[in-house]
């Protein structure tokens, strides 16, 4: 099929790369360059650079606007792949492929519909973490489901190692759909069940409560790590946690902070949390037990505060 392929961030790159072997790629829609690293150096986003070494025509736009609309238009693409883009897609783009816009989506549909739907999963403590695949609509990914498939996560993976799993299980997904698209065979079914929301995660969302057990710390630690980022205060500054699992330590009072060897141990409502990699306001990241090390004067202090 003659596709336009929208994405942006690396999760998107698999799925590009995976229909860029069967199908032809008029054009990639990706945002911007933005600036990256402590020189804000403006970068292309990653699905531009692996478009670039497919040798595929990019069209970089914000937002999908008139302009935007127009070139993509003009293309005239059979269907329009979308993984994490970044902006929505409206009406007259939507039905401007004959076949519509397809969606991969990084949750089991009705579930986590929004921005972060594997961050906010491993928050809420979700064992269970998916992939869909479907037609998109004006409502926020309330489309008709093509194709929905679980994949194994480990009890201990953080939001990128999850993503990055769900994007090569989903890339095959996604082939799956456009193959059956292409021959006629591709059936969407309506989503069924009571829609959970998953809006962008905010700085604020990294904050661990010290006072809540330690499932629950750590599966907020999970979902917004790398991004936002978990971190408590200390002493009255931010202390990002970088790395960090659960511990079988005796209990400590939440916040109360003590060390072993290899980690700094943070006590909250139930077994400790172990800490083994923090980044201190205005440092570099470092070993957990380095930093606690060099804590003289405040033992009594306690995180969170």
């Amino acid at each position: 099929m003659r596709l336009v392929f929208a994405g942006t961030p690396s999760a998107a790159v698999p799925t590009l790369r995976r229909l860029a072997t069967e199908h032809e790629i008029v054009a990639v829609v990706t945002r911007p360059d933005a600036p990256l690293g402590r020189k804000r150096v403006l970068t292309p986003s990653p699905v531009a650079q692996a478009a670039e070494e497919l040798g595929l025509s990019v069209i970089k736009a914000a937002t999908l606007d008139a302009e935007a609309t127009s070139a993509i238009t003009a293309l005239g693409a059979e269907l329009g792949v979308i993984v994490a883009y970044g902006g929505l897609v409206r009406e007259p783009l939507l039905s401007a492929p004959a076949q519509g816009w397809i969606n991969l989506h990084f949750s089991i549909l009705p579930a986590w519909r929004g921005a972060a739907p594997v961050q906010r999963a491993l928050i809420a403590g979700d064992t269970e973490l998916g992939a869909s695949v479907f037609q998109l609509v004006p409502a926020l990914d309330a489309g008709d489901v093509f194709a929905a498939r679980t994949v194994e996560i480990g009890g201990e993976a953080t939001a990128d190692a999850a993503l990055e799993a769900l994007a090569v299980d989903g890339a095959e997904l996604t082939a799956e759909v456009v193959t059956g698209i292409a021959d006629g065979t591709a059936r969407a079914l309506p989503q069924e069940g009571e829609p959970t929301l998953a809006p962008k995660l905010t700085l604020d969302d990294g904050l661990l409560d010290w006072n809540e057990p330690l499932d629950r710390v750590f599966a907020r630690f999970r979902g917004v790590t790398p991004e936002p980022g978990a971190h408590t205060l200390f002493d009255g500054q931010r202390l990002k946690i970088l790395a960090a699992l659960p511990s079988s330590e005796p209990p400590l009072a939440p916040g109360e902070i003590s060390a072993t060897k290899t980690a700094v141990l943070i006590g909250t409502g139930s077994s400790p949390l172990a800490v083994t990699r923090v980044q201190p306001a205005g440092k570099g990241a470092m070993n957990a037990v380095d930093w606690w090390r060099g804590q003289r004067g405040t033992e009594g202090l306690r995180a969170g505060a």
